[in-house]
């Protein structure tokens, strides 16, 4: 369910997001740090035109000017009211509030919005790392496990490699190689999830490749490339399956790490590690929210791919 949720939220986008604008970066710096439930009230100076469908879906719109007047406590900015009151007695804007469920961060940002608009990161690096894994891997397990000799010890002199390198290591590796960015994170992370997904296509094509089916269609004449991706493939489903949702968990987990060490997407992108990473100092001092959501956030989403992992795996009942 919570998967489920995260990836309406995701489509969903700026729909949704209190914060409408551009990566959700409208910065108030008179309200940084403001406990969740805070509201205030701000001017601006002309109605907002609507936003299109493009914006509201995927890029949001530009920031609008807002000035700050006062806040829920009563509090007032004597400055920009003096500012702000002109123009509001030539009803050249208008006011409006604004409640900031989550609070807001150290540059006056709502965090709920950047927490909503993260799942769409969060979701993608999975989705476009595990698509990765899924062509190498399959490809290089089937052809490693159906054509053997030479080319099963290609495989698997590149499979020890990978393995032998930390993961962590070997992403950061990949990243200094192709810079950092919002695609280079999807292709870093990708790079190195395909060698537990190989390894476990080429023993299943191993045992696979002797049964009668596989014979009778090699006596008809059929391709070893049809052989392998219309006749072995098909019954490899099953522990696939399970590799990719446990693959999920472990990408969306690299790159929020990636994105905690500033390596991963981005500013002003809101990442859920790069949120965490912002605010881990804030924890002994009185705003220790701003950490805790984005981290439980990420311990969410990973563990409900865990558990989707393992409930594929008993009703599919694959031994790994």
């Amino acid at each position: 369910m919570f998967i489920v949720l995260c990836l309406l939220v995701s489509i969903a986008g700026y729909t949704i997001t209190p914060d409408k604008s551009s990566k959700t970066n409208e910065q108030q710096v008179e309200i940084d740090r403001k406990k969740p439930g805070y509201k205030a009230w701000f001017y601006h100076s002309s109605e907002q035109p609507k936003a299109s469908l493009r914006e509201l879906f995927i890029t949001g719109k530009p920031p609008h000017n807002a000035i700050y007047l006062y806040d829920n406590l009563g509090d007032t900015s004597i400055t920009n009211m003096l500012v702000a009151t002109p123009l509001l007695n030539k009803n050249q804007g208008e006011v409006i509030s604004k409640r900031y469920w989550f609070g807001t961060d150290v540059y006056g940002r709502d965090v709920l919005s950047r927490i909503l608009l993260g799942t769409r990161i969060s979701l993608s690096v999975g989705l476009i790392s595990v698509l990765i894994s899924l062509v190498l891997g399959v490809t290089l397990g089937l052809a490693a496990g159906y054509f053997r000799g030479w080319v099963d010890g290609a495989v698997m002199w590149l499979i020890n490699v990978i393995w032998s390198l930390p993961t962590l290591l070997l992403v950061i590796a990949i990243t200094f190689a192709l810079g950092k960015g919002f695609w280079q994170i999807f292709v870093a992370v990708g790079l190195t999830m395909w060698v537990e997904l190989a390894r476990i296509v080429r023993g299943q094509v191993f045992s696979l490749r002797e049964t009668e089916y596989v014979q009778a269609a090699r006596m008809l004449g059929y391709s070893n490339i049809r052989i392998m991706f219309r006749h072995i493939l098909p019954n490899c489903v099953g522990p696939i399956v399970v590799i990719c949702a446990a693959n999920f968990a472990s990408a969306i987990l690299l790159e929020a790490g990636l994105s905690f060490l500033g390596l991963g997407v981005q500013p002003p992108f809101p990442s859920w590690g790069q949120m965490l990473s912002e605010n881990a100092d804030y924890i002994y001092s009185g705003a220790a929210h701003l950490a805790i959501i984005p981290g439980l956030a990420i311990m969410l989403l990973v563990m409900s791919f865990n558990f989707v992992g393992n409930g594929l795996r008993d009703a599919l009942d694959v031994q790994i």
